[in-house]
């Protein structure tokens, strides 16, 4: 594969890394599992237990072993043909996936500030009419 090819499979296989990750982490769908993981997290009697759960709540922790399975399916490596590229890929598709994240996060932000501006200025603006 050419090094553009490699980067931009590094690209898109981020792209299902980073919804995987995100949805698991934050999303309604698996609140319930998220909510007794993070109980289990912070209430485990040992710290390998606690860790353990803790990696289902925190999305950079489980983009990792989300990428493990999309390396094992996918084969992907990055510059090099042996297990470099399947470890470089890995810390690869990671950061890229987490920036994903990142960019998704802020816009979410942004969308519900927007959103809340929006409401206040109709609630005043029904206060004004009555």
């Amino acid at each position: 594969m050419t090094i553009l090819l490699q980067l931009a499979w590094l690209f898109i296989l981020a792209i299902p890394i980073a919804c995987i990750a995100w949805t698991v982490t934050h999303e309604e769908v698996f609140r319930e599992p998220r909510e007794y993981f993070g109980r289990r997290s912070r209430e485990g009697k040992t710290i390998l237990e606690r860790k353990f759960f803790y990696l289902f709540t925190c999305e950079y922790c489980f983009s990792h072993y989300v990428t493990i399975l999309v390396l094992i399916f996918s084969g992907y490596q990055l510059l090099f043909n042996d297990w470099r590229g399947y470890v470089i890929a890995g810390f690869a598709l990671v950061w890229i996936a987490n920036t994903y994240m990142s960019l998704f996060a802020l816009t979410r932000a942004e969308l519900k500030k927007d959103n809340t501006e929006i409401r206040e200025m109709d609630e005043r603006s029904a206060k004004k009419a009555a």
